[in-house]
């Protein structure tokens, strides 16, 4: 029995050209098959000097916290704003938003999302 010596292992150079392609498709792939969706937009109205017009009601004022909100001065949740803020100001109200020191992003997004739902509203956020 004659034994075959099998030929020496050689080591060949690496093609990166082939890597670089199949990394260049998957960025593409991954690039057109994303979809870019617009989050939620919240608008808001500077606090300026504008004068209010000739029927407009008084502005309720509402101060967020991080823990608690207050409308004119009287303590509530936040589910219960639409109904607070209706009997205080029954059309198109005017509502000044005061945050505390330790008020959070998502806390305002929140209330704004909240403040969005009543009708007419207009809502400045002031310091």
């Amino acid at each position: 029995m004659t034994m075959r010596s099998a030929a020496p292992f050689q080591r060949r150079a690496l093609q990166m050209t082939s890597l670089i392609d199949v990394m260049f498709l998957l960025l593409l792939f991954f690039m057109l098959s994303t979809t870019f969706a617009r989050t939620g937009e919240l608008s808001l109205a500077v606090a300026g000097t504008a004068s209010p017009g000739p029927d407009a009601s008084a502005p309720v004022f509402v101060r967020l916290s991080a823990l608690d909100l207050t409308v004119n001065g009287q303590q509530g949740p936040l589910e219960d704003l639409p109904g607070l803020i209706a009997r205080l100001s029954p059309t198109a109200p005017r509502v000044l938003v005061s945050l505390g020191a330790d008020v959070t992003a998502q806390r305002l997004a929140d209330l704004l999302v909240v403040l969005r739902g009543i009708g007419g509203a207009l809502v400045q956020v002031v310091g």
